[in-house]
């Protein structure tokens, strides 16, 4: 029996990720599982001090947008890459942490799979987010030390 059905993987739009996307795509193979992709874009709001950042600027909404536009034709391109089909990528717009265990719940996965170092690049979904997603995640979560 198989422990794994659904293998969910945590990643940017980075090369990095490919790191990451090769140890998930070996969980999946080794258990016969289905294998699925999400990434998480911030919010500007989040990066900046709040509020008066959003009162400061309007064209936020449409940047955030073509953010997210970009990030889904990356991440279904590295889908096809791996022989997955747009069904299986998503691109959610929040805080990684909560939005990678929300969506792993919804998906029903068995297994979180993500990058573990947060210096640069997988920023997005490390450091903090890693700790994050650990604590209070509906299945296993497996880190990835990417390489320096």
């Amino acid at each position: 029996m198989n422990k794994y059905k659904k293998v969910l993987v945590a990643i940017d739009s980075t090369a990095e990720a490919d790191e990451v996307v090769l140890v998930a795509q070996n969980v999946a193979e080794q258990n016969d599982a289905e294998l699925y992709f999400v990434t998480v874009v911030q919010p500007i709001n989040y990066a900046y001090s709040g509020y008066e950042s959003m009162v400061a600027y309007s064209g936020f909404p449409e940047i955030e947008a073509e953010t997210q536009k970009a990030a889904l034709a990356n991440l279904i391109g590295r889908a096809e890459a791996y022989g997955l089909g747009k069904d299986r990528v998503a691109v959610l717009l929040g805080r990684p942490a909560s939005l990678v265990k929300d969506h792993a719940e919804t998906l029903g996965a068995d297994i979180i799979v993500m990058g573990s170092h947060g210096r640069h690049g997988l920023g997005l979904l490390l450091g903090s987010t890693a700790n994050g997603v650990l604590h209070g995640a509906p299945c296993d979560v497996l880190t990835v030390k990417i390489s320096e």
